[in-house]
């Protein structure tokens, strides 16, 4: 058996809410991480995540790299992204109970690496329970330390634009691969995931309902999907 929790970022946007309702009809779990700027863009579609009952984590305020930024310019996006879901929880009516927090494109800070680290820890943001995860990588590179949430399998369905060599098939195709440059082999029986997905717009144009095709050949490759736990 394959488990995986499945991580969407860059919420919030038009597709939000149909990708909301294709997880509902199919019973997928989901835990999504808010773009700052994206959610007070598309706050409705922000909104309606919270209202459905997803967690909605912290992946900055506008989405920098955070290994290019003074470690107080990175504490200021973070917050700046705390702020707004802290109003968007509160106009829902939902109680925040969990504070997961995503880097943008996994950059984990560069030098100041260990200083977000203990920022995450001493001011309450939560760690999504990794203890299942047996790629042999996810230890060696300290991830089971660290407070934010990291992926085992990226997708990269984002590279799907216009003037890219990337198409679907390409991503169906790396979910097939026995041999990844990066993260674990996806249909490894007994293996647990992180994966990430995003909700782009601009996937869309390129590809409509990627995220179904995408979703709908792990569903037939026998991949269960759990709810996200924290430690």
């Amino acid at each position: 058996m394959i488990k995986a929790l499945l991580t969407i970022d860059d919420i919030a946007s038009e597709n939000t809410v149909a990708i909301i309702d294709y997880l509902k009809d199919k019973k997928i779990p989901v835990l999504m991480f808010a773009w700052g700027e994206n959610v007070e863009h598309y706050h409705d579609e922000a909104l309606y995540a919270l209202k459905n009952g997803i967690i909605v984590g912290n992946h900055s305020y506008s989405h920098p790299h955070f290994s290019e930024l003074s470690f107080e310019e990175g504490v200021k996006e973070i917050e700046k992204c705390e702020a707004v879901l802290d109003n968007l929880y509160k106009e829902a009516g939902v109680e925040r109970r969990f504070r997961p927090f995503r880097f943008p494109y996994g950059d984990k800070g560069g030098v100041n690496k260990d200083r977000y680290q203990k920022y995450l820890s001493d001011n309450g943001f939560n760690k999504v329970d990794d203890t299942h995860i047996v790629y042999s990588g996810w230890k060696e590179e300290g991830l089971d330390k660290d407070i934010d949430t990291y992926w085992t399998f990226d997708f990269m369905e984002y590279n799907i634009r216009q003037g890219n060599n990337f198409s679907i098939d390409d991503v169906i195709k790396r979910t097939k691969d026995k041999n990844p440059e990066t993260g674990a082999v996806l249909y490894e029986d007994g293996s647990y995931h992180i994966l990430l997905l995003h909700a782009h717009d601009e996937t869309e144009k390129m590809c409509t309902e990627y995220y179904k095709i995408i979703l709908g050949e792990l569903i037939d490759n026998g991949v269960s999907f759990v709810s996200p736990e924290f430690l």
